[in-house]
């Protein structure tokens, strides 16, 4: 971890290196360019895969966002660069981008286990609930992608020309999906936890700056380490779909890229929907604890429930109705509304924070009627609200809104 090297820069910033190495190099003549798509394909033998020493010329540069494939010393010198056309180069250079990017991220990954997470000094201020909930499984991802990566270069040093991917990464997505999964959904806990340290445990703050200015990591925060897995996922994503797209259609390589393409997709998904219901079932818990009932107690919390709207309406009351000059004057009350996909709550505010519900029901038992047509005298958005059991009508209200 020679944070010295120039070219040993950490992945938050491998793409705009890759970004910017491409540009230039597409900008730039290569050798051979215009002639190689010419010459035939599979002109010449490869040479045995025991002639070249990829230890020794790809990880010498392990987690470079410099290199090429092209530029690797035993592809230079293999002779057979020339047999390979324009996109053949470019499918080789996608899958190489595959390699070198998870290179880099686990140089990312290793600053933050070791100079952040297993440091001595941060270990004392922080309490073990608080240190799991801002560093979650961290090293699981770690050890799972240095697997990843143990397994890809070893495909390279079995044939640095003709090597594939994709089967790798599909044999890797159950493990990938086990750490991922976890750490995504923790993301609420470790932002929080993050933020809550910042403000009251008083010898974070100078410890994590301290840490934060060792030239190791290169003038990063933590958090943008922490947020490595949530990126990397769906990178990895991306650069597979990248080789996907240069393969040849209906050939084996095809299928295997589209698996793991298939395969990563599902666990973004996964992850998504994973952070949604967490994000669902803490505003739950949070309501839950403002929420009061006046006769029988509604189970708010339900791994299925979610709150779609909430807001404040005003009830009309059309017993006492007065006539201010030429115009009905209804005297009205403010009444909160909470909807949720699969119940309603009408409730009063007791306070700033506090809700006393009188209303619950569940969706199916309500009938609501626009009256906004009706009710010519009253300004608003005017619907009338009847809670139903069976045939019976058990509540009925008169509810105005500002807006539809």
């Amino acid at each position: 971890l020679n944070s010295q090297s120039p070219q040993l820069i950490l992945y938050q910033e491998y793409s705009d290196v890759a970004i910017n190495r491409e540009i230039q190099r597409q900008q730039g003549a290569e050798p051979g360019a215009e002639e190689e798509g010419l010459k035939e394909e599979g002109v010449g033998e490869s040479p045995s895969p025991s002639n070249l020493s990829p230890s020794s010329s790809f990880r010498s540069s392990r987690g470079s966002a410099f290199s090429l494939w092209q530029d690797i010393p035993d592809v230079r010198t293999s002779g057979q660069l020339d047999n390979f056309s324009n996109e053949e180069r470019k499918l080789q250079e996608a899958k190489f981008e595959l390699v070198t990017s998870e290179a880099s991220y686990i140089r990312s990954l290793t600053i933050a286990v070791d100079h952040f997470m297993l440091s001595q000094e941060l270990g004392e201020c922080l309490g073990a609930q608080d240190r799991q909930w801002l560093f979650s499984k961290l090293p699981e991802v770690k050890d799972v992608s240095e697997s990843f990566l143990q397994d890809l270069e070893h495909r390279l040093e079995e044939d640095i020309l003709r090597f594939d991917v994709c089967d790798i990464v599909l044999a890797h997505c159950p493990a990938l999906r086990r750490v991922y999964l976890p750490y995504v959904t923790n993301q609420a806990y470790q932002e929080q936890t993050y933020q809550r340290l910042l403000q009251e445990n008083a010898r974070f703050p100078g410890i994590l700056a301290r840490l934060e200015e060792d030239p190791i990591c290169q003038r990063l925060p933590l958090t943008s380490f922490l947020i490595l897995p949530f990126q990397r996922i769906t990178r990895l994503k991306m650069l597979v779909e990248n080789i996907l797209k240069r393969t040849t259609p209906g050939s084996r390589d095809e299928d295997t890229a589209t698996k793991a393409f298939n395969e990563l997709k599902k666990i973004i998904k996964e992850c998504n929907s994973s952070v949604q219901s967490m994000k669902r079932m803490e505003e739950l818990i949070h309501l839950n604890k403002k929420i009061h009932f006046e006769g029988k107690i509604f189970p708010l919390i339900s791994q299925s429930r979610w709150l779609v709207k909430h807001g404040e309406l005003m009830e009309v009351d059309t017993q006492t109705m007065s006539i201010s000059g030429s115009k009905f004057k209804l005297p009205t009350r403010p009444v909160y509304l909470h909807l949720f996909n699969d119940c309603l709550l009408l409730s009063r505010r007791k306070d700033t924070w506090k809700f006393m519900v009188f209303v619950h029901a569940k969706i199916g038992q309500l009938k609501v009627k626009d009256l906004s047509q009706k009710l010519h005298g009253i300004s608003g958005f005017i619907f009338h609200l009847q809670l139903c059991e069976g045939q019976q009508l058990k509540h009925q209200i008169l509810l105005k809104a500002n807006t539809e």
